[in-house]
């Protein structure tokens, strides 16, 4: 096969989770929170832009509406100009909105993201939140840990699944609330 050829086939896509397999994932996800920050208290959640915070949201309404803890703090981060390779796209790069209506000083902040992929996306978001303030702690998780694909010493403390993916193979994480259905696929080119 040429490689002049190779962007002329098909893309083949497996399911990785289907909707009940996600909806399994999320609860086991709550449960694991629970078990480690308890009521919440001194717990805010945070859901790194774009896609993390489909996850986030579904999480504390989990957390609020299944397990009846109250008033879990959610918050959304926006990397966009923290990232390390903002300024090498040659097209115009889209912010999106940061929302933390809360104090994240002396806080156990949990980063929420769809995908672990190379770890940049992490490292901006480590260096986007010190402008609100210091951290008791910081840990982080993820639906899918892509784990052949790190750049960075960086990995969840919670993951829905691991998936050993190469390079070339996509992984996408649809949300019923976006994209119309809750399901993960395998891209191949």
């Amino acid at each position: 096969m040429y490689p002049e050829y190779i962007s002329e086939l098909p893309m083949s896509q497996k399911v990785l989770l289907n909707a009940t397999e996600v909806h399994i994932a999320l609860h086991r996800l709550a449960c694991q929170l629970i078990e480690n920050h308890d009521s919440f208290h001194n717990t805010v959640l945070i859901g790194i832009q774009p896609r993390g915070v489909y996850l986030a949201e579904r999480l504390k309404s989990m957390l609020e509406t299944d397990y009846k803890i109250k008033n879990v703090p959610l918050g959304y981060l926006d990397i966009t100009f923290y990232r390390d390779d903002f300024r090498r796209s040659d097209k115009p790069l889209e912010a999106n909105k940061t929302k933390i209506n809360f104090i994240v000083e002396d806080k156990k902040v949990v980063f929420i993201d769809d995908v672990l992929f190379t770890g940049r996306s992490i490292r901006s978001a480590l260096t986007a939140i010190q402008s609100f303030g210091r951290p008791l702690e910081i840990e982080l998780l993820t639906l899918i840990d892509r784990r052949f694909s790190r750049h960075l010493p960086i990995q969840p403390d919670y993951r829905g699944r691991q998936v050993d993916a190469i390079n070339n193979e996509k992984v996408k994480v649809c949300w019923k609330e976006n994209d119309g259905e809750d399901a993960v696929y395998l891209i191949k080119n």
